[in-house]
């Protein structure tokens, strides 16, 4: 953390929408505030866009809290001018050259510049200067020399011109200077100089330098590591595509990763995870609060707009402003004089007095420039800088340290898995497990004698507290497959519970122990198996599945069937699971050590043996007799109102004695209980095509007769509205097949 001026870590983010949306950018704006940016910025697909963006993000920035800073990149006169009419409370995109071509192409001079740093600040607006390697050569007069030179020079430029801080680390070149042996160090040098500099440091990830998921994580690691001022600045809040400074090193696709890599390295990289639900609170009130248009006479967004903005996560879902509508709201703010002060009146008007406070809070920061000094941000209401927060990093154990309370924060990410969360998501399946199996437990488990008798032995938990494997495999089902597959031998299984263990070696050997072939398959809930034989070691086992998650059906049944041949003295072919490298230790681990957990706390030293009684039920079969009310044609009439008196009285249609999906999807669940998996398979895809046209079914099913369709494209454009209009998805797979 010592790679800054200021102690305290901080972020920066882009709040941009392929449609300059308004509505879009303040409810974008919101959720950027409440993740913890301590500023955003925006820019514009159309240009003349420039006023309306500001007002849409100082108003959403305006929600949930006050002190996150804004700007908005446009033309430099153009964004002097919104500055001074008070929606701004930063700039940044002031660019700074190595070469005097450079600068004159870019239509300006060391000296203008310099002035417009002075007129910022005569302004009470933070600034700071842009510059990055790859600029000079981008536009041809580069002067032959290395990168890092030129960069040194806009950055001593930058000291002398009485700015406090720089964004560079490549910015718009930062894809260029990548492409060049060492030139990623070479971005990090520039940032290294900045500081030594004591300029405040935006350390340029503003563009995707790579479409590599590893050297996008190098590149940020040693500033989420060793500390920058603004992190991981130019951050893309928002989608790639909705990004119109184009996308960023890190962009909202790969926000949630960044807030995992705080947590794993428990880094404070200036983020903090945001609840769902919050998240959806602040975008309703930040849509609500773009009222302020209809109160300016600006625009009136319709319900409709709000309702797909709030939900949308990027411009393609919303049914909002376009950029020409945006343009007409943007010139009349900028004819009209329109100024903060109108826009925190109406905000009040409206009924939002707490985002017209928090607006005026930050407009009020230029009052006592407090935060024109070098690497000032708002955190908790109080402006926080390189003067009374100055990183006095000595050495390890020094410098900024996060608190207990930020690490707490820092932890307390989406979707975290604890044993009550298993417990949870297990107790959503016991009903219908209910239905497909019943265990009776036959009292203690005595040696088999016979050489046909074949020991399944289950885990403690295995139908009791948990009913799925990892694969979501029914424990039911697995267990009926390799009861089945024995059986199909002409030899006799039984389900022995064992308690004293909840290894699967130990279960497998314990299961061979007391079978009288010397035969037994020992397997936890979460799936894992083994096929064990009486006189081996515990952990040398005839055939192991040791990758539940990737284990189906088939796999289990083939495992019966080999249990079966081994105990008739046959040597069959191990049942291999194939695999191609999944990641399953890192997507199941954390899962299966809170399952194992549950069935260890289930074991009990010494525990005797229990024999099982295991029915597998057909319970809802045949549905017209076990729930014949809840059997209905397709507008919702029920089979017991479906009578000749009925249809007489021309109460019953062709559309009440059509299936329904429900149905159909029932009957796949029967086919696959008695092991017809191919059936249930045409069940499912029969359900998917119950509300698709006729003439479509018609069209499709002459597609695929001989010689009808004219091309391949043809029916992937069938299978393509199966899957867009129909959402017939297994339909769609078997045209593409």
């Amino acid at each position: 953390s010592k790679m800054r001026a200021r102690k305290t870590p901080g972020n920066q983010a882009h709040v941009t929408n392929a449609k300059d949306d308004p509505l879009q950018l303040a409810a974008d704006a919101a959720t950027a505030v409440a993740f913890g940016f301590d500023e955003i910025e925006t820019t514009m697909r159309v240009s003349r866009n420039a006023w309306s963006n500001a007002v849409a993000c100082a108003v959403g920035g305006a929600v949930g809290r006050w002190g996150t800073l804004f700007q908005c990149s446009s033309e430099e006169a153009e964004e002097l001018r919104i500055a001074m009419a008070g929606f701004t409370s930063y700039a940044e995109t002031v660019s700074v050259y190595g070469t005097e071509k450079s600068f004159t192409d870019g239509d300006d001079t060391p000296w203008s510049k310099a002035f417009l740093a002075a007129a910022y600040a005569s302004r009470g607006v933070k600034m700071r200067c842009t510059s990055g390697a790859g600029s000079e050569l981008l536009m041809g007069f580069h002067e032959a020399k290395s990168l890092l030179y030129l960069e040194a020079r806009c950055l001593c430029l930058q000291r002398g011109m009485g700015v406090q801080g720089t964004q560079n680390g490549g910015i718009d070149g930062a894809p260029l200077t990548a492409t060049i042996p060492g030139g990623v160090r070479e971005l990090m040098a520039e940032n290294l100089i900045a500081v030594w500099l004591d300029l405040e440091c935006a350390s340029g990830n503003d563009a995707r330098s790579t479409e590599s998921e590893i050297r996008v994580g190098a590149k940020i690691l040693p500033y989420l590591i060793a500390g920058s001022d603004l992190i991981c600045s130019g951050m893309g809040s928002i989608l790639k595509y909705d990004n119109s400074f184009n996308p960023s090193l890190i962009n909202g696709e790969e926000l949630e990763d960044y807030l995992v890599l705080q947590r794993d390295f428990e880094a404070d990289g200036g983020l903090t995870p945001l609840p769902e639900y919050r998240a959806i609170e602040l975008r309703e009130r930040a849509v609500a609060a773009i009222a302020v248009f209809e109160e300016l006479g600006l625009s009136t967004p319709t319900e409709d707009m709000k309702t797909s903005v709030v939900y949308a996560s990027g411009s393609d879902d919303t049914r909002s402003l376009m950029p020409r509508d945006v343009s007409f709201i943007s010139e009349a703010i900028k004819e009209r004089g329109i100024t903060v002060i109108d826009v925190v009146k109406a905000l009040a008007k409206r009924g939002f007095r707490e985002e017209a406070e928090n607006l005026l809070n930050v407009v009020k920061l230029r009052l006592s420039g407090d935060y024109l000094q070098t690497s000032a941000m708002i955190r908790n209401g109080r402006i926080v800088s390189a003067v009374n927060d100055p990183n006095d990093y000595l050495g390890p154990g020094s410098g900024y340290r996060v608190s207990e309370e930020r690490r707490l924060q820092l932890n307390d990410i989406r979707d975290v898995l604890d044993q009550k969360e298993v417990l949870r998501s297990e107790a959503l399946h016991e009903k219908d497990e209910a239905r497909h199996i019943r265990y009776r437990n036959l009292g203690p488990a005595t040696n088999g004698s016979a050489n046909d008798d074949v020991v399944i032995g289950i885990s403690p938990a295995f139908g009791l507290k948990l009913y799925r494997t990892t694969a979501g495999h029914r424990l039911s089902e697995v267990l009926g497959a390799m009861l089945d597959a024995i059986r199909a031998r002409g030899l006799k299984a039984r389900v022995v519970r064992f308690r004293h263990t909840a290894d699967t070696s130990f279960l497998g050997l314990s299961a061979a122990r007391l079978a009288g072939s010397g035969i037994g398959i020992g397997i936890q809930a979460k799936g894992t198996a083994v096929i064990h034989q009486r006189d081996r070691q515990p952990h040398n086992n005839l055939e192991l599945f040791s990758n539940a998650p990737i284990t189906r059906l088939e796999h289990y049944r083939a495992l019966g069937a080999n249990a079966a041949a081994y105990a008739l003295g046959e040597m069959p072919e191990p049942i291999v699971v194939p695999q191609r490298g999944e990641a399953m230790g890192s997507r199941y681990h954390a899962r299966v050590a809170l399952i194992y957990a549950i069935e260890t706390g289930l074991t009990e030293a010494g525990a005797a043996p229990e024999e099982v009684d295991v029915v597998l039920t057909r319970a809802d079969y045949p549905l017209a007799e076990t729930q014949p009310g809840a059997v209905t044609g397709k507008h919702g009439k029920a089979l017991p109102e479906i009578t000749l008196d009925a249809v007489l009285a021309g109460e019953v249609t062709m559309e009440d004695l059509r299936i329904t999906p429900q149905a159909l999807q029932a009957q796949a669940d029967v086919a696959r209980d008695v092991g017809r998996p191919t059936l249930a398979l045409n069940f499912e895809r029969g359900a998917e095509l119950v509300e698709v046209p006729q003439d479509f079914i018609m069209q499709v099913y002459e597609l695929l007769r001989p010689g009808r369709a004219k091309s391949k494209e043809e029916l992937l454009e069938a299978a393509a509205t199966m899957r867009e209009t129909y959402q017939a998805e297994r339909i769609a797979r078997f045209i593409e097949e």
